[in-house]
């Protein structure tokens, strides 16, 4: 009778999660409608979308190098394999031109297709899920009234069992708390406008923070940097620890304009990001950096100098003195690769970023004794910005370095590196970059 019982219970138990299991993994399709014409849209609700999807930076990872606005196929690196993001325009073949709002709004909070398959996370819906109804029927609009095209996305490159969608619905379990957000009205207004900004439609967090073994930001440890595309997101928690602490006024330039007088300028994922904004009401800009300079921790990162404390060579008013670089190798016995890389530096480098160059006599380029890339805690950005370089934008040069990767070898960048952080850095010495400046130009070359 006990053993009857016991089976009788372990069935009902089985039972009881297969039915949890598939309410989970099963989400039902949403009907297709015919594509809504551009027109059939209010103008304001239009206008308003174009500042909601600026703020998301929907175009950033939904259109490929060299591809159309939105049509999607741009390669998404996660640890887990390649994802290539969708096409969100309104072609009814390979968009979203059948989608309702409703499929729309589900998709954005729940990361669930139209026809009921789950999205990944790559899409960061659970950060997107805190946006107002309001501002998503803004963005629906807005998306709708794009030039349609017909373009298909790749197929997905995940390793097993990733390449399966239905284990997202335990992810989703784990990491996303499904709903819009409201303002605080306990706190400042502006502060509360720019969390909701950073939290939910900047999806900051998303970059700027470390990732779990199975892709989900670790609990904990929000903004305290992560990897992107082969680049590190640095810490927004730790700005008053910059060789230079950030400034709210700093933090809206750089953020509008990808250039910050005293730390650099914006590369790699975040520049496109920087073009999007500039493209918003600088209000919205500048509530977001009130609330990032609120989330500023009081330990500094392990190696840097206490927080707002002047660089060693640094003058009165914080800035290095003309020769500071040339000074802080010579009062020791720099290293071979340090030599190497000095050697370097003034046949490529010092043109724009020397002592008494006229980038920064003129230009008022920042000094590197400054730049987030050469205090950073790995060498990571500095090669990538030495590989790549700022692509040149048009009439948009402000920002631009060119490539070196087909001038200089493994070996090469490794010495530049060294040389950089010994010469402009207070920092610790970073190890030999030879073997990740030839990792990261590999992975460069597959995408």
């Amino acid at each position: 009778m006990n053993r009857r019982r016991i089976w009788i219970g372990a069935a009902v138990v089985v039972i009881a999660g297969l039915a949890v299991a598939s309410a989970l993994i099963y989400k039902p399709a949403i009907a297709p409608i015919a594509t809504p014409s551009p027109d059939s849209f209010d103008g304001d609700l239009k206008r308003e979308g174009a500042r909601v999807v600026a703020l998301g930076d929907c175009i950033v990872c939904h259109t490929a190098k060299d591809g159309r606005p939105f049509a999607g196929g741009l390669p998404l690196k996660t640890p887990f394999g390649t994802i290539f993001a969708t096409n969100i325009t309104p072609d009814p073949q390979t968009g979203i031109g059948t989608w309702s709002e409703a499929a729309f709004a589900r998709a954005v909070r729940e990361g669930v297709s139209r026809d009921g398959h789950l999205l990944y996370p790559a899409f960061p819906y659970v950060h997107f899920t805190r946006i107002s109804d309001h501002d998503i029927s803004a963005a629906y609009a807005y998306l709708m009234s794009r030039e349609p095209v017909h373009a298909s996305a790749p197929a997905n490159q995940l390793i097993f069992p990733l390449n399966f969608r239905p284990p997202l619905a335990f992810w989703n379990l784990l990491f996303l708390r499904s709903g819009p957000r409201e303002a605080d009205a306990s706190q400042d207004a502006q502060l509360s406008r720019g969390k909701l900004l950073v939290d939910g439609l900047g999806h900051c967090a998303s970059c700027h923070s470390p990732l779990n073994a199975i892709g989900g930001e670790k609990a904990g440890h929000a903004f305290d940097g992560g990897v992107v595309d082969g680049w590190e997101a640095p810490p927004l928690n730790q700005l008053d620890a910059a060789a230079k602490p950030w400034t709210k006024e700093q933090l809206v330039t750089y953020l509008r304009t990808g250039r910050a007088s005293e730390h650099g300028a914006a590369a790699g994922p975040m520049l496109p990001v920087t073009r999007d904004l500039a493209t918003v009401p600088v209000e919205d800009v500048e509530a977001i950096a009130t609330y990032i300079l609120s989330l500023q921790k009081a330990t500094p990162p392990e190696g840097a100098p206490p927080q707002g404390a002047p660089s060693k060579s640094a003058s009165p008013e914080g800035a290095p003195p003309a020769s500071a670089a040339v000074e802080r190798v010579a009062a020791r016995e720099a290293t071979p690769a340090e030599q190497r890389g000095a050697v370097l530096f003034n046949a490529s480098c010092a043109q724009c970023h020397g002592t008494g160059s006229p980038m920064q006599v003129i230009g008022e380029r920042p000094t590197l004794a400054f730049s987030t890339a050469v205090n950073g805690q790995t060498p990571r950005n500095a090669v990538q910005m030495i590989l790549n370089g700022i692509t040149w934008h048009g009439e948009d040069s402000m920002n631009y370095m060119p490539a070196f990767s087909g001038i200089y070898n493994d070996r090469d960048v490794a010495d530049l590196v060294a040389y950089v952080r010994g010469a402009y850095s207070t920092r610790p010495a970073w190890p030999d970059a030879e073997p990740l400046v030839a990792t990261l130009r590999k992975e460069d070359s597959a995408q």
